[in-house]
Formats: structure tokens, sequence, C-alpha cells
């Protein structure tokens, strides 16, 4: 009786999966040969494409968005292995319909086959031409923009592309190079995966890039890929790749599925990362230093999209409704990796931030099953990976990841559903989870007694649960310089950030970080203190010190712009932004040198720089309304970006400049000189 509960509740969910083009034929592999053009914003490909019919029919199709063909379709009776090969060549009946490539033939049961034809895009979305660089985002855009496919997450294919780029450009692609062929000023990079894939996860990029090579404990190539200008930035935005990745592999207990694992940063990406197979794409942003490190750092995408690569790409989710199978163990996989590198405070302090976003998230009314296929990213992600947490706390460590181990087995290079996983888990553990799979994946409430629970198992999480200065009368000022932990700390400084001494600034760079964060209003007996935070290895410590001295202090402005006047921050130069506004704002400052400040900060706001630096000058532009044609030309530029959070923003920034008279006029002018 309780698995056919089990059952309902899981069709309640699932529903049925409609039957679709994988009944009538399997696609083994497609071989494309490509050339792209950034001038153009162009895709050309020679195609071939090889697959099997499963019962008779008269027709079959791949995907293709915008995509026109430019040769005839040819059939071979032998299996074309490269475009040199033809073999008894005949046409085939082909059309472009409603995105879709569609062939007319008698196809009968059991024939294997392989059609070849040229083809011509220009993509409006998955694959994007920015500057110098050329990279894909298959997830959520659909790879079949530029390269015919199959949208169908179900349909795992195997992809080999060769690519051809400018010199000195590199070009990347899912799996291991086999030939890399010189053309005068063109090189012909061929790449070729052993295993099948998703659509979604077939994946270029073209751009100008160094490499630096490990090897993992199991043999397997990690390529690190950086802007030749960023050879000292290697190290800190890959630290701890290759202890992660032995790690992995060692829990999760199924080897790495792919021939090697390259990851390359890319200028104005959509998201955070995306875990295409063997080729991990990640924003620039995380490209950091080593004093970025220790504020914004790539180790936790990082370690997430590694995850993926066994957790969305050896295994799929077969729809929305299973998502969490990716993104839960994803997170969930990073997390475990990151305790193995931070330790366990760092590993239950991550569940407990993890939570409150969840409860924050129920309190809002906004909480959902984590098998509705419409749940947020905070669903997915959070709630999938507490749910592992605790189903591993349930069933113990050994018939955890012999669940998880048996279920990659049994499924390789397939598609899963949340019954695949759930079921090895009890045979493993001889426990029937029917209560864990209601209480965690199908109700929408969270379990929130479940979660503390949990969380007081840890004595740091008990320790930081039990200090609270809002509301215990205690001496929480003594907290800031004992022995206890620097998350303790911090949240002592949060709730009464006025009452510090000297001594808390002799405490680590986390914790001068808070004070740099919460004491915005400076008693002048700390001022020599909060003067030594301009030191810090810390650029979010240095730009909130900057701003809150400046403010304190107006007869020292000009000591803080001397001292920081070389200091620039993140990639989105966050301290540098800061400067020239201050320095603007400073009359006694380089009275002669104002105008040349303004420059500086407007240049910032043009296209040729990212859409993180862009933004942030934009919003000092704003502060200082200091708008003028050149920046809102670029503004206007910005509204039509790829990236929606940045048109998003400029969007609404536009609206907000259009009711300054002043503004208005020029904007209008501007939109009167649009095609």
């Amino acid at each position: 009786m309780k698995q056919i509960c089990k059952l309902l509740i899981l069709f309640f969910f699932f529903g049925n999966i409609t039957a679709q083009q994988i009944d009538d034929v399997d696609f083994k592999s497609v071989r494309a040969n490509l050339n792209l053009s950034s001038e153009l914003e162009q895709v050309d490909g020679m195609y071939t494409v090889e697959f099997k019919v499963l019962r008779d029919i008269d027709s079959l199709f791949l995907d293709a968005k915008n995509i026109q063909l430019t040769s005839q379709v040819s059939e071979y009776s032998g299996i074309a292995r490269d475009f040199n090969n033809i073999v008894e060549e005949r046409s085939i009946k082909a059309q472009i319909k409603d995105g879709k490539l569609w062939f007319y033939d008698d196809f009968k049961a059991g024939t294997r086959m392989a059609l070849r034809f040229t083809y011509s895009a220009s993509p409006k979305k998955a694959i994007y031409f920015v500057d110098d660089q050329i990279w894909t985002q298959g997830q959520g855009k659909f790879t079949s923009h530029w390269l015919p496919s199959i949208d169908d997450v179900n349909d795992k294919i195997k992809f080999d592309l060769a690519i051809t780029a400018q010199y000195p450009n590199s070009a990347l692609a899912n799996g291991r190079l086999v030939k890399k062929e010189r053309f005068g000023d063109l090189t012909k990079w061929t790449y070729s995966m052993q295993q099948p894939m998703s659509s979604y996860l077939v994946a270029l990029v073209i751009g100008n890039y160094s490499k630096k090579t490990e090897t993992s404990k199991s043999g397997i190539p990690l390529e690190y890929y950086y802007y030749p200008e960023d050879s000292l930035k290697v190290e800190p935005t890959y630290r701890h790749t290759k202890v992660m990745f032995d790690f992995l592999e060692e829990e999760i207990g199924f080897p790495y599925p792919w021939q090697n694992y390259k990851q390359v940063p890319v200028k104005d990406f959509l998201y955070s990362g995306m875990e295409n197979t063997s080729l991990t794409i990640f924003s620039d942003s995380y490209v950091v230093d080593s004093i970025g490190y220790n504020d914004k750092n790539y180790v936790t995408v990082n370690a997430h999209e590694m995850a993926h690569q066994w957790f969305g790409n050896l295994v799929t989710a077969t729809s929305g409704e299973h998502h969490w199978l990716q993104e839960g163990f994803a997170t969930y996989y990073a997390l475990l990796a990151e305790r193995d590198i931070f330790g366990d405070d760092h590993y239950y302090w991550q569940l407990f931030k993890n939570a409150q976003e969840l409860i924050a998230q129920e309190e809002a009314g906004e909480s959902t099953s984590l098998l509705n296929p419409k749940s947020s990213s905070t669903t997915f992600y959070k709630k999938g990976a507490w749910a592992l947490h605790v189903l591993r706390e349930k069933v113990g460590d050994s018939a955890f990841k012999a669940g998880v181990s048996s279920y990659l087995v049994k499924h390789q290079f397939a598609t899963v559903e949340t019954m695949d996983f759930i079921s090895e888990v009890e045979q493993a553990s001889n426990k029937d989870l029917t209560a864990f799979l209601n209480a965690w994946l199908v109700d929408s409430k969270l379990p929130e007694d479940a979660m503390v629970k949990s969380l007081k198992q840890s004595e740091f999480m008990s320790d930081y649960f039990s200090v609270d200065c809002q509301l215990y009368n205690e001496k929480c000022d003594e907290y800031v310089v004992s022995d206890v932990s620097d998350k303790v700390k911090v949240k002592v400084i949060s709730q009464m950030p006025y009452q510090i001494e000297a001594s808390a600034f002799q405490n680590s760079l986390q914790v001068r970080q808070a004070i740099s964060q919460y004491v915005d209003k400076i008693p002048f007996q700390l001022k020599t203190a909060y003067e030594s935070l301009l030191n810090d290895k810390s650029y979010v410590t240095i730009e909130n010190a900057l701003y809150n001295l400046w403010v304190n202090f107006p007869q020292d402005r000009v000591k803080y712009l001397h001292k920081t006047k070389d200091i620039i921050g993140f990639n989105d130069h966050n301290i540098r932004l800061l400067w020239l506004t201050l320095n603007l704002n400073t009359l006694e400052f380089q009275p002669d040198r104002k105008q040349d400040a303004l420059n500086e900060l407007i240049g910032y706001s043009l296209p040729q720089g990212s859409f993180e630096l862009r933004m942030k000058a934009f919003g000092y532009l704003k502060l200082l309304d200091a708008f003028e044609i050149r920046s809102i030309e670029s503004l206007m530029a910005a509204a039509q970006h790829h990236n929606w959070r940045f048109s998003k923003y400029a969007k609404e920034l536009i609206l907000e400049l259009e009711t300054k008279p002043v503004y208005k006029t020029i904007i209008d002018s501007l939109k009167q000189k649009q095609p």
C-alpha cells in the first residue's frame, strides 16, 4: 500500500511524459564543422547526423531555430565519417518549418542512416558575440538556435565539433582536442566526445586565452583557461580545483565520466557559471587576484559546476519536475567539497544561510514543492541540498553513498526521475522513505523544526544561536575580543555596532570587514583604528572604510584619497569608481583635474566595459547627476544588452532620467537617430 501511495504521489506531480520523437528515431551522433563570424554574428556549418530508425516513419526532424539550409540534404548508404568520405549520395527532401528541420523519406525500422547538409544561422540567443569573444549558453536558451540538434533533454547524442577561428584565438568545445590545424591566419580546432549528452550541454568558446593544466589523482586533465594579462590571477581564481575534483570522484563513488575537464571565463556571461559537458563556462567577474579572493571567489561556483558533470550531465532529469536531481545534488556536493577544504563549521554555516533564505521565501508565501517544475531556484538548489543532507542523516553515510553510486551506475548517460534515485537509496538502506518523500519533496511547507534540529548538532551553530544581544542582557562586546568563532563576532557587531572598542580591530579579516560594514558612524576614539582598515587585503573592507572615513572626517578627505588613489578593486572597479566619485565631491583635492576624473568615470560606462562595470558606473553618474550624451547613448544601448539583469536595469534608469527635462531632450534626440 505504501508503494502504491508513493506512485500516486509521483504521478500527481510528474504526470505522463508525452512520447515524442524518441520513440521513432534514436539520434546517435552529430559532427559539425563550424565557421563563425564576429562581424556578421553568423554561424556557417557543414553538418552530419547519424541515427537509427526505431519504427517505420515517413518523416523526422531536428530542432533548428532561425536556421537556413545552404545545400541539399544528402543521405548515405554507408556512415559518413567526415565530409571527404562521400558514399552513394542521394538527395533527401527537407523543409524548415516552425523552428524544425524536417526530413521526408521512407524510413524503415532498424535502418542506420547518416544525413549531410550545410546551413547558416544568425542567432539571437544561445550564442553570443561579445567583443573579441564568442560563447554559448544552451540551458534555457536552446542550442538549436546555432546548431541543429534536439531540444528534448531525453535524447542524448554524441557531439563532435570542429571550429575554425582567427589566430591567435583559442577555440574550445566539449570533449578532447584531437586535431589542431593552421591555415594562414586561421586555425581549425577539432574536438571529439566519447559519450552522448543532451543538446543543451553542447558548448563552444572562442577567444584569446592562455592555459594552465593539472592532472587529477585519477589521471583526468584539468585545464584552466585565462586571459593572457591575468596570469597572476590563475592561482587565486582556480584555487582548490584539483583538491575538489579528487574529493568529488572519491565521495560520489563513480569515476569522472568524461575525457577531460576544462574551465573558461567569458565576458558578460548570463549566469555565474554553466556546467557544459567537460567545458564549464563562467563569468570573468570571478577571475580574482589574491586580495579579491578574500571577498568574492570562484570556489563555490567551481564546485557546483564540477558536481554537475555527474548530476545533470551523466544523469539528466527527464523534465522540470525532477530538476532538483540536478541543482539540489550539485549544491549539496559543492557543500561537501567545501566542507572537505574549510571544515565542518563552514559546512553548517552554509546550510544555515540556505535555511534563512528558504524561511524568508516561505514567510513571503512563495514556498513550493521541490517537485513543482515552476519552483524557484532557491527551492531547487537550497531545499534540494537540504533534502539530501537530511536524507543522509536518516539512512547513514554508507547507505547514502551506496545508493548514489548504484543510481549513477544504473542510469549513466541516460535520463532519470526522482524515484530512480529514491528506490536505490531505499534498497541500499533497507528503509521505506515515504515519510521523507512527503516531507521534503512533495510538501510545499518547509520542515523548519527538522532543519533547526540538524543544525544544532553542530556545536558551532549551537553557540551561534545562543548569542543574541537584542534579546539577552549580556555584555556582548566581550565576545568580540574573546575566542569565540568569527561568525559569532560578526553577529555581535551587526547587533551592537556602536559599542565596540579599539581592541575589536585586533581581529581577523572577516571581523574587520564586518566592522567596516556595520560601523558607519565612527567615534573619534576609533579613528586611528578605523583608518587601519584601509590597509586590509579586502576590497570590500577598503571600499566601505574609504567611504565611511570620508563622510565622518571631512578634514582628512585629501589624505584618504591620496592613500587609495592607485587601488582598482574587483573587475567592476568598485574602489576606483568610488574614489572618482569622492574625488569629484572633494573640491580641495586636485581641483584642476576634475574633468579628467569625470571623463574617466564616464569612460567606464561605455560599451567596451563589462556589464558589471558599466552598471556600477551608471549608478555613480546617477548619484552625481552627471550624465551626458555619451553615457546616455551607452545606457540606451545597454537596454538592448543580452544580459537581462543589465538590460532591465538600463530600461528602468532611462525611465527615471526621462523625468528630468535636460536628460529627456538628449534621450528623445538619440531615439530619433535610432534605425
